[in-house]
Formats: C-alpha cells, structure tokens, sequence
C-alpha cells in the first residue's frame, strides 16, 4: 500500500524499525516538501517490498557504476517522473537515503545522491569512498550528503 508523505505532520509510519525513525522521517518529510514545492507532485511511497522493481534499479546503478552494495534494509521506496527527470528513491533502515535523478534526454545531469539521517555513523560502504557535506533543514534537523555521477545508460 502506498502512502503520500505529508510533511507537515511527520510520521514514523513505515520506518519504525530505524534506529533514527525521527530522524529518517524528516528526511523523507524534507524531499517530499522540495517536490511539492518545485513541481507540484506528491512524493508516495511504498514498502520496499512492494516496490522491487525501483529498490533493484537504484542497487543495480551502485553496483555496476561504483561496485557498492548498501548492507542496511530497505524499508521504503518510491519512483516517480516529473518533467524530463526520472526519480527514485531508497529509504534505508539505517537512515540512509538513496536517491536516482536520471534525465531522459540530457545524459549530462545524472546522479545518485546520499543522504544520512541526523544521528546515523557513515556507513562503512560509504566512509572511505566519499566525503560529506552537512546542510540544515526544519524537518530533518542536519542532513549530510553526498553524490557521484552516473556515467552508464540504465
């Protein structure tokens, strides 16, 4: 069962077996209120069960463009196009989250994106590859991200 994310009242829903569920919620809570604001799309999610086809697309770009297997749970997913931009998204168990931006006719602005939630260590799959950066949000208190380009076709 999908749900859409309301960021206004944050939820737990769907992540409560995360160490860092507040947390993780407001990350979830801070995307969704970015693609409401900027395309008027509401961003659904569904357990990553019910959403394989998204959670095996968003792995099979880490393994075959970086050779990164993530070792923490995915609880939620969602995969969604808006204007020429194909997204997708991983909500891990650990507080990560992994995001696709896949453009359709630019091969240019391809990228996967990482995102800690507020309280989670690096995961060791991560700590060594990449660096970091912190930015603050109302809903997910300090987020640190990070990303790498997407060389392949997928």
């Amino acid at each position: 069962m999908s749900s859409v994310v309301d960021f206004n009242n944050l939820s737990t829903a769907g992540l409560e077996s995360s160490p860092v569920a507040p947390a993780l919620a407001g990350l979830r809570a801070n995307e969704a209120r970015y693609f409401k604001n900027k395309y008027d799309h509401d961003f659904t999610v569904e357990p990553a069960g019910n959403a394989k086809e998204t959670v095996d697309w968003v792995h099979r770009i880490l393994k075959e463009e970086r050779d990164l297997v993530i070792a923490a749970r995915p609880l939620e997913a969602t995969g969604f196009q808006v204007a020429n931009i194909r997204m997708a998204y991983v909500f891990y168990e650990s507080g990560l989250s992994i995001n696709v931006m896949y453009t359709i006719d630019d091969a240019t602005k391809r990228a996967v994106g990482f995102k800690l939630s507020d309280g989670m260590e690096i995961p060791p799959e991560l700590a060594s590859r990449f660096k970091f950066a912190r930015q603050k949000s109302k809903l997910a208190g300090t987020i640190r991200g990070s990303f790498f380009v997407i060389k392949g076709e997928y």
